[in-house]
């Protein structure tokens, strides 16, 4: 089962995971994407781009019009969500020109402390 990760962490965390997986020839089973705050994240994941990736998680490649239709949008409106999640690295577009959802899960990861 391949699982993204969506996490808030820093650039030196993000670059001492990548040190240490370099290093010890051992990728982390899960591909992560990380964010430098909750902000961010949510900036990229909203409701209406994690409804598309609930649609399209386990079918395989579609066409945008087609995902448009498995949410019940607007082609133009789910072209844009699809083109910030393609930027973010949670879809990929095939060779046929489709998209696709290349993960099984998705797992979003940060804490909230006190102040």
């Amino acid at each position: 089962m391949s699982t993204v990760v969506l996490e808030v962490s820093t650039l030196e965390k993000t670059l001492a995971r990548a040190a240490h997986s370099m290093k010890t020839g051992q990728a982390d089973e899960d591909v992560h994407i990380a964010f430098a705050s909750p902000e961010l994240l949510w900036q990229v994941l909203t409701a209406k781009r994690w409804e598309i990736l609930k649609a399209l998680c386990g079918i395989g490649p579609v066409s945008i019009r087609e995902a448009a239709r498995r949410v019940d949008r607007d082609v133009k409106a789910v072209h844009g969500d699809v083109t910030a999640l393609l930027q973010a690295g949670l879809l990929n577009r095939t060779k046929t020109g489709g998209i696709e959802f290349p993960f099984d899960a998705v797992k979003v990861e940060f804490y909230l402390k006190a102040a």
